[in-house]
């Protein structure tokens, strides 16, 4: 199971959101570049990368810290917020970027998408589903930074990307995100077993090695961390034994 280690930026800083509201910020005071050096040295091979802003504003605002990170580290990144453009992502994948994370676009304009899974390769592209799980019988979709409500729900999302190549998915639960309170382990179970030809990364509520040993226990592709490794609640080198167990 790989272990993503996240960075969330906006307005080039480290930030957490919980229950991905925007009024809801934590700013950690710490060099992002730093950060993901410090990641590398902990063993890290891989780095997820998020624009928060460009997220909600549907405009790429972190590119240079993001480029700056792939040039300085040799983690491979995965990137994703406000990526909106096919000439955006290529230009991400050109400079270093190892793979590009589609939201919002992934789910307003489906047939784009497409087009960069054919052009780019099912390796370099993952749809980051973000989807809302509480008061609702099946979980549905957020775009924009999770800001908007799409009345589209994960399974037809992915039903209708069946037949397109797709590989990699990120699925994002926003009602435990940044609790800490544990992953929704029923969600990533049905996703695995509705959909066994995907390669699901979990997101949102790791808070414990033992969140990380029972999705790895479920052979999960991957797994993001972010807010657990600022609050220390675990080391990454010990994420990362998890993971390679």
């Amino acid at each position: 199971m790989i272990i993503y280690p996240a960075i969330d930026l906006k307005s080039g800083q480290c930030v957490r959101l919980y229950q991905g509201s925007f009024d809801l910020v934590t700013t950690y005071d710490l060099d992002p570049i730093t950060v993901a050096k410090n990641y590398e040295l902990a063993g890290a091979e891989y780095l997820h990368l998020v624009d928060l802003d460009g997220a909600k504003q549907g405009d790429a605002a972190q590119t240079e810290i993001v480029l700056n990170i792939a040039k300085n580290t040799k983690l491979k990144v995965q990137m994703g917020g406000g990526i909106r453009t096919k000439a955006y992502a290529q230009q991400l994948l050109a400079a270093g970027i190892w793979r590009v994370v589609v939201g919002s676009l992934a789910i307003k304009n489906p047939a784009e998408v497409k087009t960069w899974i054919a052009a780019f390769g099912s390796e370099h592209i993952v749809l980051a589903l973000d989807v809302r799980t509480q008061k609702v019988e099946v979980p549905m979709l957020a775009t924009h930074g999770w800001q908007e409500a799409s009345k589209i729900s994960l399974w037809q999302i992915l039903d209708d990307y069946q037949n397109a190549g797709l590989k990699h998915v990120l699925c994002t639960d926003i009602d435990v995100d940044g609790t800490l309170q544990g992953p929704n382990i029923q969600l990533y179970q049905e996703c695995q077993e509705r959909y066994p030809e995907l390669q699901f990364q979990a997101s949102g509520g790791i808070g414990s090695l033992q969140d990380l040993e029972q999705l790895a226990k479920m052979s999960m592709s991957g797994v993001v961390i972010g807010k657990a490794l600022y609050e220390k609640k675990f080391t990454l080198s010990a994420a990362l034994k998890v993971g390679q167990s």
